[in-house]
């Protein structure tokens, strides 16, 4: 079976400290591993409910919670599985192609996505069955 990068956490600068507050920085290239063509972030999720249940074929993505509570559920065309929690705004998951992903968020969690690409339904897979026939 081919070899598929893999998720991981990339820890962003922090720089302040509690007296004055603090500001984080994510440079493409730099602190994320792609050029950044699209930004996006999900807000006000009802705990009951998860998102994505998706993979990408080309896009990678960098997940960062803003704010409240993510966990991030992966899994690799290997079958390998994966859950990341994301509490610091420091803090995010890169989501590489081909990781079937979904998220449970906390109600006051604020999602923030970096990606690769600019949106094109043509790169998703929606459908985990279909998902499981191209990578085995």
């Amino acid at each position: 079976m081919k070899k598929y990068a893999e998720p991981y956490f990339i820890e962003f600068p922090k720089i302040g400290n509690s007296a004055v507050g603090y500001i984080s920085v994510a440079e493409a290239q730099k602190h994320v591993p792609f050029e950044i063509r699209r930004v996006f972030w999900t807000y006000f999720t009802p705990e009951e409910l998860t998102r994505g249940h998706h993979a990408h074929y080309h896009t990678q993505q960098v997940l960062i919670a803003v704010a409240g509570k993510i966990n991030v559920h992966t899994e690799m065309p290997d079958g390998s599985k994966s859950v990341y929690t994301l509490e610091k705004p420091n803090v995010g998951i890169f989501l590489p192609p081909h990781c079937w992903h979904y998220m449970e968020y906390s109600h006051t969690a604020v999602q923030l996505v970096l990606a690769s690409a600019v949106y094109d339904e043509n790169d998703y897979i929606r459908d985990y069955n279909i998902y499981k026939q191209v990578y085995v």
